[in-house]
This record gives structure tokens, C-alpha cells and sequence, in this order.
């Protein structure tokens, strides 16, 4: 054999080989590799162990094993498939080589190449098979959720419009296939890259020479893929028709005209072209030629562009834009019916609302009376209040963002609204000298109790009335189990636990009040893992990467490691498939504190629904301080809350209920994993009277119902009736006003808590309309939602408006000017907006902040409107009172004083001089009736005055002193009325 055949065949032709490199780093090379991957190797192993044993915990030691199992099967397949494609080929390749090469098609650049590769081929090889190895597999097992979705999928029970394929195959089917088609995609294309280099490296490609320039076997080999790739191309050109009613466009989501004329039967067309092209290919093993497949391919590709591409542009532009509205009004319709029916507002009510009255003040009076109480505690602003005034010690913290609730309060146990926040614990609020491990890890271990203030009542002095508080948490929630081992703001890990008989360290209730020494305590629960062992120490040492957990002595056999206790992140855990609101809220259940929170099923594969950027549609006013969970995407067209989530603050113990039976996907993970979801009715009756319809899913909806409240499709296309979240007048421009949970009473409906909001006209800032849902599991209509749409020429002022009316009130200005001028900040809280009577009641408490360390908001005055007259007043009564025009007109009138009590009325006869109407009210009524009411009526004016006074002010306090001195003359004048003009006193008189 010549020289140039040894060498086209890969072997070596010098005698002498090349210098082989020092020993050293050969030997180097090695042993930094293995201590690479030794570290990585007990990285993942700790990570793995732990997560188990956390798991093993919880009680789902199933759920990480299905999870882990399918990610390992995934991975392995994935990555198998992926190497043994591409290595094969190549290895195929090197084996079809040219042996025998004429002197004529030598290449000596390719040679001295493969002489440079030859010792370390198969290490070469190796290293590419492991590289697409891992990655492909770790894309594989990134993608357990379609498969176990796929494999799990249970019929939606609907067919889609076009293709009449159950929507079951769009949701849990096609987001699988797609995924496998792209995989393979990727494989094919990685595949004949790789062959194609080897042949052109072994001489099976020759470029630049004369003769052959690809080898017969080259030739089979690259047909073989490059067909396989068009073959595979036809399926994705079937599985393209699909994706066509869940593609985002720019009109709507969805097949529209251009699609059933031109785009699908494009589609049919390049799929048949696919086949005939691969065929081509294919017929290479058989009679080798590359004429052929060629013109097979070069028709596909002319085929793509023409039919594919310009084909659809030239009807969209010359067909449908002239007459756009007319040739998409039947496609509309269709995607506003999947739209309402995928984000669940397809049964709205919509009910037509005046937003102006004919009744009397009186009639109005009594329609607010059945209002059981309008939330004055703004959740945002009273969280400074919480604090300075329930923290009780630095190390105590509460959200920025409290959450309201209801509880039967009182003896006749009536449902009230509350403002109600947890108190967690900060290590951040320990001075730097009990910064240390032992304090931040086994004494500072967990938060204690609860508070809450009632939602519409306010102190004298503008504090909140407290419902639950101090230290250890008493009043009207009743006994619980107080210390908070899980909760938003633990440390990321406690260690917990000690043998019977063992001095407690761990910090339980502080000293307060009386109390000289703090009180200790040792966790006797069963949450967290225990970490007895030496080997379980040295695990968690190595997680967390502090040397004390192994060599503490506080960590004994009966120690527990208490990590990844935040709710959201457990319940995260549990069930990852899960998307989670952002307001995980607290709550007293059967003597425990327990942690609720909401998760939703989503999907993006809905046919025909409008996709919506979820962290856009939650966005508003309050998330800067209340984070939205983590979402598996940020677009979605299909959301139902079908998950109920409950964390135990104590024990960590999480429980998963099952809210929306009807939800197939929820189904289909129910399948997936037995067990884990519990029935809708193992839900405890207390536990269901603090569920709640959740906001952000109320947000989604608010987002998609400001459009598609509209049906018909002309109208939705011309865009005239649109609505929008009106800008929170309190925050920047642009933010969204969030929804505000209160008890409501709409228009032949019951009293009912409910979360609600309002919409005004695109273009415009008047009030639009008012939405509300019931947010009432025990109602019997939880989840009902209820548009009062206003007339489109109505003058009802929308939120940013009336902030503006409020600020610019005369009397308002006037009595918020004593403020400004002792350095305090008006704070304006939250924007209400209550139906009532055919109007539109607008409330909103307004907060003084001097700012300044142990400075908190005070609840000064309410601002009240009805029918756009306005009131002010200490309390929501009173500011009412005044709106309709019954109470006291702030200093206008003799007694009228700044409003600081609760009586606000005319003293009889004050206001006319005459005395007639007073005597009309008068007759009506006892001598013993008016006088006990004139003194009391009294005595709220003095009450009202001495708190005007503690306020600074004067100008109040003169007023209230004024009317209560008035409500006495009158008593007087009752009790001992001077003698009648011309009469005289009887005989012995």
C-alpha cells in the first residue's frame, strides 16, 4: 500500500511519532478533573439527600421520589438518544471512509489534521458524546412537567372549534409533541453537522477535487439524515396547524381569517412537498444522484417562501385589511367565547347601575345602614401602626402589606372585618453583640402570635381598635397555638429540639410589661428534620456550609433542623406544577395558626383564548411590597384557582386541598400524584369560613374582563366600549389601583364579603363600571362576579377624579391645614367605592405621619362622597351624615364644630332660631327619650372636644365645646322651661 493510502486510512506515516508532552501536567490533568467532579458529585448528593429527608418530613417522600425518578428517566432517555445519534453517526462515518486514494485527491492540509487527531479520537468522541449527553438530558429532564401532564391528560369534556379535537389534546398533548419535535430537530441538525465533518476530515467530502467530490457512501450516509430531517419537517408541518389556534396574533389569539384561507392550507400543501422531498432523499440508498433531492429540496424551500410566507401577506393586506371588521367578526366571536370560558367569567353577571338616585338622604341613610361597616384600616398604611405599637421588641417584625380577613367576633358572633398580620421573627433587629451563631440558630428561633384590628373601627386618638393583641396574643380570635416555626420572615434555618429535662433555650415570649425575665421554651413538634446523627450533622454542614452544626453542642440526638419554611416555598416544593398568588395570608383554625395559600392551574395552550402576561395583569399598586410567587410562565390563556394550600405555623405540616373539581388539569396531577391533593370535602367548616377568592386571580380576570366584557365582535374589533384599571390615585401614574376585599351589599344580593374594583373608560377617568366577586366560600355564590356597568354618558367621577374633588374640598383643606403646619404628612389611604342606592359611595380614611422614629400613621378624619357632595368626619357615620347633608355642616353652623365626636347633629332649635322643625321632632318622642339623648349627645360633644384637644386642635375643640354647652342649655330648657310671656306663677309656686 503507497504512502498516501496509509495515510488517507488515519494511520501515522512517519516512523517516528510526535513528542509526546511532559508527564506532569498529563498527570495533573487528572487529578484536577476527578477533585472537580468529587466536589460536584458530593454537591449534588448533599442537595439530593437533603431534599429528601425534607420531603421525607413533610410526608412526600412519594412526591420526590415520582419527581426525581421522572427527571432521572427523562434525563438518561433524553441523553442517550441525543450521544448515540451524534456519535453513532460519526463513528459511522469514520468506518465509511475512503481506504484507497489516488495520489490525485490527496489533501495534505486534511491529513496533517488527522494526524494531529489520531491519538485522541476516541477521547475526542468521548468528550462530544458527554457534552450532548448532559445537556440534552438536562433539557429532557426540564421538561418533566409536559411529559407527566401528557401521560396523566383526562378529556376536557370540550371540542375545539376548528379542528374538533378535544381541548385535552391542546393543553396536555401538544406542548409534549412539540417539545419531542424540537428535540429531534436539534438532534438531526447537531447530527449531520458532526457526520458531515468527519467525512469531509476522513476525505468523504473533497471540496476541491477534480473528480467525485463526494464519496457513494458519504452520499447514502448524509441522504439517510437529511431526509430523516425532511420527513420530520412534514410532521411538523401537521403539528404546525395545531399551534395556529393557540399562536398569539395581532388581533387576537387564535385562527383568524388568514389562517383558514391561506396559512392552513399552506400548511397542507409544504407537509405533501415534505414527504415527496424526503422520499428523494431516501431513494439515494437505492440509486445515488443528488439531481433529484436537489430539485426536491430547492421546490420545498421556493415552496416555503411563496406558499408559506408571501402567500398569506398577500391576502391578509389585499383581503381582509380593506374589510378587516366584517372577515374577522366570525373568528372574533370564537375567541371571545374560549376567552371567558378559559379565564372563568363566562357566567358575569352584568347589570345596568345608574350611578345617581332619586331617593331621599334619609332613604340613603338607611340603605347605608345595611351596610355592616366600610373598611377604614388601610392594610398599607397601619403597618407602621402594627409595629410601633405591637412589636413588642426589635427582633419582631410584620409585613409591609397586612392582610384582611373575617372572624365572628362578639357574642352574637358576627362576621367583622379585620386587619390581621402575624409577628415574625428578624434577626436583623438583634443588636450586633447577639449577632452570633448560637443566638441567630438555637435561641432566636420563631415568631409569636397574631394581630388584628378591627377594619372600620378607629380609637379616639386614631389608633386602631384592636381585635388581637400584646404579648402572648389575646382577645376576640380566641386560643391558639402562638410560636411561628414556618411564616414569611423566619431565618433560613433554626436548630430546635432538646432531650427531656434539658434547660430551654429557646427565646418564647420576651420580657414585657411586668414580666422581668423572658420565658424559654423547647420545640416539641414534630417539623423539621431531626440531625442527631454525626453523619447527618456533617450533611447539613456541608448544605449550609457552617462548621458549628457539626461541632455545636447544642445540637444533640434530639435536635431538629428546621429550613425552607417560608409557605410559599413549601408549597412550591410539594407541588412545583403549581402557581402560587402572591398573598400568602394568615389565619386562627381550630386553635392553630395556620398559613393559606392559593394555587393556581394555568396553562398557555388553550385553543382560541387571549394570552396574558400574568406579571403584568398582577402588577399594581401594592406589589412592590407584596412579591408575586415565581410563575412556571409569564404568559397564560387558561387559569382556574384549583388548589387550596395550608401551612401549619407550628408543625410546618402542609396540606393541599382540592378547590375546582371540575379542572382537568388539576385531574390530570391528581393522577399524576395519588395522594397528594385531598378532596374538596375534607375542608374543615372553620378553615372554609377564612378561604377567600384570591387576587391575583381576581387581577387576571379584572385585566381580561375590561375587554372581553364585550360580545359583540364589531364592537370588540372597533375597540369603542373598552375599559381599563384606573391609576391608583395614591401612587405613581400608571400603577394600577389594586382590588380591596370589603363587605358589600349590591343590588339584590345578601351582605357578603367580597373583593372588588372598579374600571373606567379607556380615554377617559370617569367611572365605567364596578366589579365585584363573592369571595365567601359559605355563601353558596363564592366566586360569583358581578359587573354594575354605569351609562356611558354618565359624570360619575372615577377614582383619580374624586381624589382630586377630596383634595380640593374646601373643608377638608381646611381641616387637614393645622396638620401641615405642625410638620405632619397627610397620608390619603385607599380609594373605596361602595354601591349604594343607585349612587356611588366613595370612601376614603385619611392618616397624619409626623415621620421620625416611633412615629406611626394616625386615622384623623374619613372623607365621604355621595352623589359628589362631600363630607368629612371622625368616623364613616358621621363623614356620611354630612355627604347627604343630615349631620352638622363642618363650622358652618352653631355646634358645627371640626366633627370630632359622634354626634355631629343639630342641637334642636339651633339652626333656624324658630324652633318649629325642632318641635316636630320633639313631639314625637318622651320627655324622659330627649332627655336621656340630650345628654348624651352632650357628653359626645365634650368626649369629642377633649380628643381635638389631644390632637391640637383648637379650632375643633372650641366647636365640640360650643355644641355641647348648646345640647346642655337645651336640656336645661327641657327640664326647667322658663315660665310663658304674660302668665304668672301658682299660689305657692
Amino acid at each position: 500500500m503507497s504512502s498516501a493510502a496509509a495515510g488517507a486510512g488515519g494511520r501515522p506515516r512517519r516512523t517516528r511519532g510526535p513528542r509526546l508532552p511532559s508527564r506532569r501536567p498529563r498527570a495533573l490533568l487528572p487529578a484536577v478533573v476527578s477533585v472537580i467532579a468529587l466536589v460536584v458529585a458530593i454537591s449534588i448528593f448533599v442537595e439530593v439527600y437533603t431534599s429528601r429527608l425534607w420531603f421525607g418530613s413533610l410526608g412526600y417522600s412519594g412526591v420526590f421520589s415520582k419527581i426525581l425518578l421522572t427527571r432521572i428517566g427523562l434525563f438518561v432517555v433524553f441523553g442517550a438518544f441525543f450521544a448515540l445519534l451524534t456519535v453513532g453517526n460519526v463513528y459511522l462515518a469514520y468506518r465509511l471512509r475512503p481506504v484507497m486514494v489516488s495520489e490525485t485527491q490527496r489533501n495534505p492540509t486534511m491529513e496533517r489534521y488527522q494526524d494531529a487527531l489520531y491519538p485522541y479520537r476516541g477521547w475526542a468522541v468521548g468528550v462530544l458524546g458527554a457534552i450532548l449527553f448532559l445537556f440534552s438530558g438536562a433539557s429532557g429532564a426540564g421538561h418533566w412537567q409536559s411529559y407527566l401532564l401528557w401521560r396523566n391528560g383526562v378529556p376536557f369534556g370540550q371540542r375545539d372549534v376548528y379542528f374538533h379535537r378535544d381541548i385535552g389534546f391542546f393543553v396536555f398533548s401538544y406542548p409534549w409533541y412539540r417539545y419531542l419535535l424540537d428535540f429531534v430537530f436539534t438532534a438531526l441538525v447537531i447530527a449531520i453537522i458532526a457526520t458531515a465533518v468527519t467525512h469531509y476530515l476522513y476525505g468523504g467530502i473533497r471540496l476541491h477535487a477534480k473528480g467525485e467530490r463526494v464519496a457513494a457512501a458519504t452520499q447514502v450516509q448524509l441522504s439517510v439524515l437529511v431526509g430523516s430531517f425532511v420527513a420530520l419537517k412534514a410532521v411538523a408541518y401537521w403539528l404546525d396547524k395545531f399551534g395556529l389556534a393557540v399562536s398569539g396574533g395581532r388581533l387576537i389569539t387564535g385562527i383568524t381569517y388568514t389562517d383558514v384561507h391561506a396559512v392552513l392550507p399552506s400548511k397542507n400543501v409544504l407537509m405533501i412537498i415534505s414527504i415527496i422531498c424526503a422520499l428523494l432523499f431516501f431513494s439515494n440508498i437505492f440509486r445515488p444522484g443528488w439531481l433529484l433531492p436537489g430539485i426536491g429540496l430547492g421546490l420545498l424551500i421556493l415552496s416555503a417562501i411563496l406558499i408559506g410566507g408571501i402567500w398569506p401577506l398577500i391576502v391578509q393586506y389585499f383581503f381582509v385589511r380593506p374589510s378587516e371588521a366584517d372577515k374577522e367578526a366570525q373568528y372574533i366571536a370564537k375567541n371571545i367565547a374560549a376567552t371567558r370560558a378559559a379565564y372563568g367569567i363566562a357566567d358575569v353577571k352584568v347589570r345596568d347601575y345608574p350611578g345617581s338616585s332619586s331617593l331621599s338622604a334619609q332613604q340613603l341613610k338607611v340603605k347605608a345602614a345595611g351596610l355592616p361597616g366600610v373598611r377604614l384600616i388601610d392594610p398599607k398604611l397601619v403597618s407602621k401602626a402594627f409595629e410601633n405599637l405591637q412589636q413588642m421588641r426589635g427582633f419582631y417584625t410584620m409585613p409591609d402589606v397586612l392582610d384582611v380577613d373575617r372572624y365572628q367576633v362578639g357574642s352574637d358572633r358576627t362576621p367583622q372585618d379585620v386587619v390581621i398580620a402575624a409577628r415574625e421573627l428578624d434577626l436583623n433587629g438583634l443588636q450586633p453583640s447577639q449577632q452570633n451563631w448560637n443566638n441567630e440558630h438555637t435561641v432566636y428561633t420563631h415568631g409569636y402570635g397574631l394581630v388584628a384590628a378591627f377594619g372600620d373601627r378607629r380609637a379616639p386618638n386614631g389608633d386602631p381598635v384592636w381585635a388581637e393583641g400584646n404579648l402572648p396574643s389575646t382577645g376576640d380570635l380566641g386560643r391558639f397555638q402562638q410560636q411561628i416555626y414556618f411564616g414569611e420572615s423566619e431565618p433560613d434555618y433554626s436548630i430546635v429540639g432538646a432531650p427531656p429535662g434539658t434547660p430551654p433555650v429557646e427565646i418564647n415570649i420576651p420580657s414585657v410589661g411586668n414580666k422581668q425575665h423572658d420565658q424559654y421554651s423547647t420545640y416539641r413538634g414534630t417539623g423539621g428534620v431531626p440531625i442527631g446523627s454525626t453523619f447527618r450533622k456533617l450533611i447539613y454542614a456541608a448544605k449550609f456550609w457552617n462548621s458549628s452544626i457539626l461541632l455545636s453542642g447544642r445540637v444533640n440526638a434530639d435536635s431538629r433542623i428546621i429550613y425552607d419554611r417560608s409557605p410559599r416555598m413549601m408549597v412550591n416544593q410539594v407541588a412545583p406544577w403549581l402557581t402560587l398568588d402572591g398573598d400568602v395570608y394568615p389565619a386562627v383554625v381550630n386553635g392553630r395558626l395556620d398559613w393559606i395559600v392559593d394555587g393556581y392551574t394555568t396553562s398557555v395552550d388553550y385553543p382560541q383564548s387571549q394570552i396574558v402576561d400574568l406579571g403584568q395583569a398582577t402588577s399594581d399598586a401594592l406589589t412592590s411590597e407584596q412579591a408575586i410567587a415565581g410563575h412556571q410562565a409569564d404568559n397564560i390563556n387558561y387559569v382556574r384557582n384549583s388548589v387550596k394550600a395550608v401551612v401549619d405555623a407550628y408543625d410546618g405540616s402542609v396540606t393541599l386541598y382540592q378547590w375546582d373539581a371540575k379542572d382537568p388539569i388539576l385531574r390530570a396531577w391528581m393522577r399524576a400524584f395519588p395522594g397528594l391533593v385531598k378532596p374538596k370535602s375534607a375542608i374543615p367548616a372553620a378553615l372554609a369560613a377564612h378561604l377567600r377568592y384570591p387576587e391575583d386571580l381576581f387581577k387576571v380576570q379584572r385585566q381580561v374582563l375590561s375587554t372581553y366584557h364585550v360580545t359583540d365582535p364589531r364592537t370588540f374589533y372597533s375597540g369603542s366600549e373598552n375599559w381599563k384599571v384606573p391609576p391608583d390615585p395614591s401612587a405613581g401614574d400608571g400603577v394600577a389601583q389594586p382590588p380591596f376585599y370589603m363587605t358589600v351589599q349590591l343590588p339584590r344580593q345578601t351582605t357578603h364579603f367580597a373583593l372588588s374594583g372598579v374600571f373606567v373608560p379607556l380615554n377617559r377617568q370617569n367611572l365605567a363600571s364596578f366589579v365585584s366577586v363573592n369571595s365567601d366560600p359559605t355563601s353558596g355564590h363564592y366566586g360569583q362576579m358581578t359587573v354594575l356597568q354605569l351609562p356611558a354618558d354618565n359624570t360619575v367621577p372615577g377614582p383619580a377624579q374624586m381624589a382630586n374633588v377630596l383634595s380640593n374640598n374646601a373643608t377638608v383643606t381646611r381641616l387637614l391645614l393645622p396638620f401641615s403646619r405642625q410638620d405632619a404628612q397627610v397620608l390619603k389611604g385607599n380609594l373605596l367605592t361602595v354601591p349604594l342606592g343607585g349612587e356611588m359611595l366613595y370612601a376614603q380614611p385619611i392618616y397624619t405621619y409626623r415621620g421620625g422614629a416611633g412615629s406611626y400613621p394616625i386615622l384623623q378624619y374619613v372623607a365621604v362622597s355621595v352623589g359628589q357632595q362631600v363630607g368629612i368626619g371622625r368616623s364613616f357615620d358621621q363623614a356620611l351624615d354630612r355627604a347627604l347633608g343630615l349631620g352638622t355642616p363642618v363650622g358652618t353652623q352653631p355646634g358645627g364644630g371640626s366633627g370630632n365626636g359622634n354626634g355631629g347633629t343639630t342641637p334642636p332649635g339651633s339652626g333656624n332660631g324658630t324652633g318649629q322643625g325642632s318641635q316636630g321632632r320633639q313631639g314625637s318622642q318622651t320627655k324622659a327619650q330627649l332627655e336621656k339623648r340630650y345628654l348624651a349627645n352632650a357628653m359626645s360633644a365634650f368626649a369629642a372636644a377633649q380628643s381635638a384637644l389631644e390632637q391640637g386642635d383648637l379650632g375643633g375643640y372650641q366647636a365640640d365645646n360650643q355644641r355641647g354647652y348648646q345640647w346642655l342649655q337645651k336640656l336645661q330648657a327641657l327640664v326647667n322651661p322658663p315660665p310663658k310671656p304674660g302668665g304668672s306663677p301658682k299660689a305657692g309656686g
